[in-house]
């Protein structure tokens, strides 16, 4: 292609409807015989269900975090990499309704005293 490229086929069934793990593991077995680069199963929930996925091709498999397991977890279970899709936008959202609701509710602005390192994180002095 003149320019470094990688296909990273996604096999959604247990995120649209069908968890059938022998499903999503002849999807992931197709697309790496397609040719696919990374194949990735977001809908995993278990280390079992990630090990028998990562277990039943020779590709590096993508998980979807899941927020009961840890990276090493999921990692050891044979992940070759791992996507937080919109969970950490989720988190903020989370912070941001608390924070709102204590205004609303009683006043409270202490979620405002919010101190972030943004020179830490911007280089600046």
């Amino acid at each position: 292609m003149g320019f470094p490229f990688q296909l990273c086929a996604r096999a959604e069934n247990h995120i649209r409807g069908n968890p059938d793990l022998d499903d999503t593991i002849a999807r992931l077995q197709a697309f790496e015989q397609a040719g696919a680069d990374v194949l990735y199963a977001p809908g995993l929930h278990t280390a079992d269900e990630i090990r028998e996925a990562c277990g039943a091709v020779s590709k590096p498999v993508n998980v979807l975090a899941v927020p009961k397991l840890t990276v090493g977890e999921i990692v050891a279970a044979g992940a070759g990499r791992i996507s937080v899709g919109g969970s950490l936008a989720w988190v903020s959202t989370a912070a941001l309704a608390e924070a709102a609701a204590a205004i609303r509710d009683t006043g409270d602005l202490s979620a405002l005293a919010v101190s972030l390192p943004l020179s830490d994180w911007f280089g600046q002095t």
